[in-house]
């Protein structure tokens, strides 16, 4: 291979630092015309009437539509595709989205009108003189509340806003490890609620063609044509074929745009009612109201070590928030991809997680970068660095007491979940060296000896990607883990490349086209990608989850492989001679032992002429592959933070950030780099400053906008350093693993066990996320004060009578 493995400059850079990129919002077309949204106030309250004759007498209002005419009309609600079941078998209490709320609203931007007009700003102010007469209802907007008794039900069909229970692992096995344990240390954490804040806000385009009764969506969207299937069988409810899905250029997709959105099939909807293409644009404040949420787990946990500081069992139950209605993928975040991660870098002996979803009048939750990993990695680095601590053993001895060896590979941990291969000790002893991590030390003492605070905190963490079909049936899933790539070759020798999957953000004009050059052997520049239109690519399931190289480099290979094949064929035809005495090397093919040879390009040009081609095989130079991987894989990664944190204010400032990532053979090193800095400064934000954060008595969010909600600027953080590790993986041909969720799954627990480890000495064991100077600083006094640590909002009484008669109330 002579591409892959070369830092090549991304190809899509060039339009978009120069504004040329191509946008949803870029697009103009005939006769447009604008949507804007009427949305709840109130967090829950019932809908007594809706007056829109107002409405629909201002100037530019074209139409005023309603979710009583929207259900009139037989239409649908977003789909819920990753159910779970209770532990009985019975099904979860499942409430999809609706596109339009009809008799209850039941949180702040609750969608239940749309008007449509010719001007933006004229849909806007129409908006006013929409007369919505609404019954406010009490609400709950914390998972533990949500719990208590006598709390105001989201749903009240179900009798519980109970939403799933799940339990992982073997409780018995855990029990008896608790029961021989020396050290027992028990955490209750918080995984905050955040969201993505995507550069581009979510932005429609619905068009309808009246002579062909076909819809077409252009959507910020990470996938196409999953929403084509959800616009057919779930919300729009027209037939599949009627419908063409295009996602251009999209700014940022991180999770939120994984999903299926009202307002996706309410412009198409109102584009068929007016007859003219309709625009919807996702104000900054409005996105924070509507586009889903991620994180929002309260968690009580413990582990359990012998005096040599060897993990005998970790135990975790944990309360999710799901928000007032299900998404796509939802409840399977923290039911699944939460607790498989548990057992991380180490050879965990037992380990058991209950996990009770719950419903409550807030914005629903989705996949936000890392979905599920933060959370267990979080759970356990935390529990496991505090240990060393109490232990008075140093955090990395402790982890090379319990890694997993290369050699453990394939290594099945305790709750099922297999590695395909993995260097632990190799990841610890790069990132301390990139660190150094034994300077840092020296430097901390003396530094405290002035009075200077510097933390420093690890956090190593194994990811699964890229489930494949039958292992996503087997927790409920109605999607598979395929995807589709089709390799095209013109007649000129030049390739187009046609992908289920698709990049925003992730480089795949580059890498896939890199893929395609060393197993084609034509040059780079030659070929081209191809994303994101429903019409032009037979299938996919976008871009989620790392799952994107693991799935599309060897199907690019494999129809690559049946090209070569082919032009074998083609090539023996002409020269007269048997398939095994072609070679083809350099882009070209030759009869072995002599000089008889055609270059790539002559050889595409006969498979296209029709007049002398082998008899059994069909004209043309094309090839799809639906590829199914045989099992997951599983990244890699350990992180360290070097923090210095004010004791006076509670400020605390990332000074130094490391990261070794184990994404198995890395295809472009600046592409896999780019992704660990945002990844990184996704964690670090969650870490210390981002959180949706809801007033308890009325249900408003109180970060309704950027002057409220903090994300991190690039004064906020470090340089980064980042290295690589390469333990391929054996389940692709190309031995390759997913990357994109790296730099996100680790950091939150890396930061804060740094600001820990700065504040041990003070008492200090648990700050709630995010760090805010406010919390921190708190979280100071408490200690010299003696007063508990800050910890998490959970039921009051024992450690795990709470979660029995949980169970035992909601089942």
């Amino acid at each position: 291979m002579t591409w892959v493995g070369k830092q090549v400059s991304r190809r899509e850079d060039g339009r978009f630092i120069t504004g040329r990129g191509g946008y949803t919002d870029d697009l103009k077309r005939a006769g447009m015309t604008y949507a804007a949204f009427v949305r709840s106030p109130f967090a829950h309250a019932r809908i007594l009437s809706i007056e829109i004759d107002e409405a629909a007498r201002m100037p530019g209002v074209l139409a005023v539509l309603t979710g009583a005419m929207w259900a009139a009309e037989g239409r649908g609600e977003m789909p819920t595709i990753a159910p779970v079941r209770f532990p009985d078998g019975s099904p979860m209490n499942e409430a999809s989205r609706p596109v339009f709320a009809t008799d209850i609203v039941r949180h702040v931007g609750d969608t239940v009108a749309i008007v449509v007009a010719e001007t933006k700003w004229q849909a806007l102010d129409a908006l006013d003189k929409v007369q919505v007469d609404y019954e406010p209802l009490p609400a709950v907007v914390e998972a533990a509340d949500a719990l208590a008794e006598g709390a105001p039900l989201v749903h009240p069909q179900f009798g519980t806003n109970v939403t799933l229970i799940n339990t992982v692992g073997d409780e018995a096995a855990v029990k008896a490890a608790f029961a021989r344990a020396d050290y027992i240390g028990e955490l209750e954490v918080v995984a905050n609620r955040i969201t993505a804040n995507a550069m581009e806000p979510r932005t429609y385009l619905g068009e309808y063609d009246k002579s062909r009764d076909h819809y077409t969506l252009t959507a910020s969207t990470q996938i196409p044509h999953l929403v084509k299937n959800w616009l057919a069988d779930d919300s729009l409810r027209v037939p599949e074929h009627q419908i063409r899905v295009v996602a251009p250029d999209v700014g940022g997709g991180f999770g939120p745009k994984n999903t299926h959105y009202g307002e996706e099939a309410a412009v198409l909807w109102a584009a068929q009612k007016v007859g003219r293409p309709v625009k919807f644009i996702a104000t900054r404040s409005e996105s924070l109201i509507t586009d889903a949420h991620g994180r929002d787990h309260v968690t009580r946990c413990r582990i359990a070590m012998n005096k040599q500081g060897d993990i005998l069992g970790v135990e975790a139950r944990t309360i999710a928030n799901l928000g007032a209605y299900m998404t796509a993928f939802g409840p399977s975040i923290p039911a699944h991809y939460y607790p498989r991660v548990l057992a991380g870098l180490y050879r965990t002996k037992a380990i058991f997680c209950h996990i009770t979803g719950v419903y409550t009048h807030t914005v629903p939750v989705e996949a936000y970068r890392g979905a599920g990993r933060p959370e267990g990695i979080y759970v356990l680095e935390r529990l496991l660095e505090n240990a060393a601590r109490d232990l008075g053993i140093d955090v990395c001895e402790i982890r090379r007491r319990n890694f997993i060896k290369p050699s453990d590979c394939p290594y099945e941990t305790t709750i099922g979940v297999t590695y395909d291969s993995c260097n632990p000790d190799g990841l610890l002893d790069k990132v301390t060296s990139l660190a150094g991590y034994d300077d840092l030390r020296r430097e901390q003492a003396q530094l405290r000896s002035q009075g200077i605070r510097m933390g420093i905190g690890l956090a190593g963490f194994v990811d699964c990607a890229g489930a494949p079909s039958r292992i996503a049936a087997k927790i409920g899933r109605r999607i598979g883990g395929y995807d589709v790539a089709t390799v095209r070759v013109h007649p000129s020798g030049k390739v187009t490349l046609l992908c289920g999957t698709h990049s925003h953000g992730q480089g795949h004009e580059t890498s896939f086209c890199q893929i395609a050059a060393d197993t084609l052997g034509v040059p780079y520049e030659n070929i081209e990608l191809v994303e994101g239109d429903t019409d032009r690519i037979a299938n996919g399931l976008g871009t989620w989850g790392s799952r994107s190289l693991f799935l599309m480099g060897p199907a690019i290979a494999r129809a690559s492989g049946r090209i070569i094949n082919k032009c074998k064929r083609q090539f023996a035809h002409l020269m007269e001679c048997s398939t095994e005495d072609v070679v083809y090397q350099d882009g070209t093919f030759e009869l072995a032992g002599t000089d008889r040879k055609m270059t790539f390009t002559e050889v595409a040009r006969w498979c296209y002429r029709g007049h002398s081609y082998p008899e059994d095989m069909e004209m043309g130079l094309e090839e799809t592959v639906f590829y199914d991987p045989p099992a997951r894989n599983t990244p890699s990664g350990m992180q360290l933070a070097v923090v210095i944190v004010d004791e006076h204010t509670g400020l605390v400032r990332v000074r130094d950030f490391a990261a070794i990532d184990d994404c198995g053979k890395v295809v472009n090193p600046q592409i896999v780099e780019g992704q660990l800095h945002g990844g990184a400064a996704q964690g670090i934000g969650q870490a210390l400053m981002e959180q949706c954060t809801y007033d308890r008595d009325s249900g408003q969010l109180i970060a309704g906008s950027f002057m409220d909600y903090a994300m991190p600027r690039a004064d906020d953080l470090p340089s980064f350093r980042f290295e690589s590790q390469e333990t391929l993986s054996p389940n692709n041909p190309l031995g390759v693993k997913g990357a994109g969720e790296s730099g996100s799954i680790a950091a939150p627990a890396a930061v804060v066990n740094a600001v820990v480890d700065a504040l041990w000495d003070l008492g200090v064991r648990e700050i709630n996320m995010p760090l805010t100077p406010r919390r921190v600083w708190h979280a100071i006094r408490d200690a010299r004060e003696q007063k508990s640590p800050c910890g998490a909002r959970l039921p009051s009484g024992k450690w795990e009578s709470d979660f029995r008669n949980l169970a035992a109330t909601s089942s």
